[in-house]
């Protein structure tokens, strides 16, 4: 029993009182009589059996259980299908509750769902009476199991521990712990079972709101950082070379975190924003001040590929501003490599980019101030600590600057970016052109062909992207291999081909981006990695194949890899879902290209995925709050944390005591938390 319990999580009788039902079928709160039944109808009724017997039918592998039953008022026949087990576990004479629906052919015959054999006490009607809460199951552990383990434990209910002292119980109008559990498992209405999950999802969600908001401080309290004061000797001459106008948004950003880097506490700054809103210039002018205050900033992505895009990016922006930005990957030569870090640790090489080895044992800064982190989504509040612990620099920690592309729906910054402040922008800089987004069957693939060969004949180019159906990189080179071959031998037998993934050497992915980037590919084959980084202004055209298999917000990403010059772009999403939500994430897609509302869906169609760790979706490792159900729980939370520590900053009062361990327990990577 306790091995198929751990298949759910199960591992002692307190998880087994906090595994909450996913819902409750609400069968009569009244028993009928047997002689006031109707057909059609779904009764629960209160009956005697009389006999019982297995008969087979001519469906193959269809076998019936008819029993005769009575109570005073008449009798009936009920009937079980595949239950043949039944003859040998009921008796005449046994009380049973049935559940079911009552035939529709004059006959009184009702079609059993669930029952239960009586034998008096406490628990009759668990299954078949009132509210019978049903709980998420395998078929080791069947839901009818689960209540009658968790009826069993009830009287246990009674030693919860109560975390949430008398006042916020009070403020929040919450059940107390023990009649949280009840109340769940054992509603008498739907109100009590809704408010006993709702204690349970505000408790959940306090305690990491006091686990970030501690996070946040000692960060703040435990070290210092360097002052860095903006001059404009680099960011004016930047400025003054754009050949366009920063939008509102983008200024507004630039002063929350010129105003962050200035003051003494080290900076811990998300900047999100649509695909091509202009993040990269906001940073790009947060690097100018580092290095205006004398200090050096270090642009940290998560491969080695996109460090080597951000390089010509930033190379491009940074010449009117006189700064020469240096590249440190793997793929440096020994001798050039040792310069390069010779030149960090002297100060000469001001701003460097690379990948998280940056901040590894043996590499040093002579005075690192800023640390910006691109597609920061790859870190959890885990790794974000982390890093906070490595980035520092002659004169304390160093400012951390993270960037997403990938819009983050409130609840989630909320919770899972909960220790960082967030700057946001919302509108796309002028001159983006619209894309265009089409779901394609395979009915159609062959019409789908014919336009992008209409682009590719006009001279523009187009992406193919092949999903990552396995784990692995050998499985993805081959998916996006035998892709490109098939599309070189037939439907673009006419055009140059070429393919990306990340299975590749390095020197052949770099040479195959090199190549569609400076236009001697017309169709480029890859995976998703492609996903961030690449900016071809003329690439008009992206077919995403099985596009039902990736996340809203990865194939919002990847449709931002088109549209990006002069021409419009398209976006053809092939896919035959196989999933109501796959054909939910596509349908959304072609009707809207907001990617802050894309972000909100993703979140209530694959949840939320690991808020403290780094998977970023399917099982979340809340137990009990849903963010795209519980806003209003969160928003609670969050007020009341805030309020508690502004009484009670370290939760040392003695009716914090046991909000403060589990405070502990939650984070317990992440050290000194609550330590005054």
């Amino acid at each position: 029993m306790a091995r198929r319990a751990a298949g759910l999580g199960i591992a002692t009788i307190g998880d087994l009182l906090e595994y909450l039902p996913v819902r409750y079928e609400a069968f009569d709160q009244d028993l009928r009589p047997v002689a006031g039944l109707r057909a059609g109808e779904d009764v629960t009724v209160r009956v005697r059996l009389d006999d019982i017997t297995v008969r087979p039918t001519r469906r193959r592998g269809l076998r019936l259980v008819r029993a005769r039953v009575h109570d005073d008022t008449g009798r009936m026949v009920a009937t079980w299908f595949n239950q043949e087990h039944l003859a040998r576990l009921l008796s005449p004479g046994d009380e049973l509750l049935l559940r079911g629906r009552v035939g529709g052919d004059g006959r009184r015959e009702i079609s059993v769902r669930s029952h239960e054999i009586l034998g008096g006490g406490g628990s009759e009607g668990l299954h078949t009476h009132g509210l019978v809460p049903v709980y998420r199951a395998t078929e080791q552990m069947p839901p009818r199991r689960i209540r009658e383990l968790v009826d069993l434990a009830r009287p246990l209910a009674r030693a919860a521990p109560e975390r949430l002292p008398a006042w916020i119980r009070a403020r929040l109008d919450l059940p107390g712990a023990a009649d949280a559990l009840v109340g769940v498992h054992f509603p008498r209405s739907r109100r009590e079972g809704r408010l006993g999950r709702r204690r349970m999802v505000i408790e959940e969600l306090l305690v990491l709101q006091l686990g970030l908001e501690a996070v946040r401080r000692s960060q703040a309290a435990e070290r210092s950082a360097p002052e860095l004061r903006a001059t404009g000797a680099h960011s004016e001459p930047l400025l003054a070379a754009l050949p366009f106008t920063m939008t509102p948004p983008q200024r507004r950003a630039v002063r929350e975190i010129s105003r962050d880097l200035a003051a003494p506490v080290p900076m811990r700054r998300l900047l999100q924003g649509e695909v091509g809103s202009g993040k990269t210039l906001v940073a790009v002018l947060a690097i100018c001040q580092a290095v205006e205050a004398g200090a050096q900033a270090a642009v940290l992505v998560p491969t080695e590929t996109l460090a080597e895009q951000h390089l010509r990016t930033l190379d491009a922006l940074l010449a009117p501003a006189g700064l020469a930005p240096v590249l440190l990957t793997g793929r440096i030569p020994r001798a050039e490599a040792e310069r390069r870090r010779m030149a960090m640790r002297t100060g000469t090489a001001p701003v460097v980019v690379g990948t998280q080895a940056l901040l590894s044992e043996g590499v040093s800064f002579d005075r690192l101030g800023l640390v910006v982190v691109d597609e920061q989504h790859r870190f959890g509040v885990e790794q974000r600590q982390a890093l906070a612990e490595t980035a520092t620099g002659r004169e304390g920690a160093a400012h951390l600057l993270y960037m997403t592309a990938t819009p983050i729906p409130r609840t989630l910054a909320l919770t899972a970016y909960g220790d960082l402040t967030v700057s946001t922008i919302r509108t796309r800089p002028p001159g983006r052109s619209p894309v265009e987004t089409v779901w394609v069957r395979d009915a159609d693939r062959e019409e789908a062909y014919e336009m992008v060969r209409a682009e590719l004949r006009a001279g523009r180019q187009a992406y193919v992207i092949c999903p990552l159906v396995e784990e692995g990189g050998a499985a993805e080179a081959r998916a996006a291999t035998t892709e490109a071959e098939r599309l070189r031998q037939g439907p673009f037998a006419a055009f140059s081909v070429g393919l990306v993934h990340g299975a590749q050497p390095g020197d052949q992915k770099r040479a195959a981006m090199l190549d569609f980037a400076e236009g001697r590919t017309d169709l480029l084959v890859a995976t998703t990695v492609v996903e961030v980084g690449i900016d071809v202004a003329n690439a008009t055209t992206i077919v995403i194949e099985d596009a039902d298999r990736f996340g809203l917000a990865q194939l919002h990403q990847l449709r931002g890899r088109v549209g990006r010059g002069e021409h419009p772009g398209r976006c053809l999403l092939f896919g035959e879902p196989q999933t109501e939500d796959g054909a939910r994430r596509l349908e959304a897609l072609t009707q809207n290209s907001d990617g802050f509302r894309l972000a909100e869906l993703d979140l209530e169609i694959r949840g939320e995925g690991s808020i403290l760790g780094l998977r970023q979706a399917g099982p979340t490792d809340l137990r009990f709050a849903r963010l795209s159900r519980d806003r209003r729980e969160l928003a609670e939370a969050r007020h009341v944390a805030r309020r508690t520590l502004a009484v009670d900053p370290w939760l040392e009062r003695p009716e914090h005591a046991l909000l403060r361990a589990a405070v502990l327990r939650r984070f317990d990577t992440l050290p000194r938390l609550l330590d005054a």
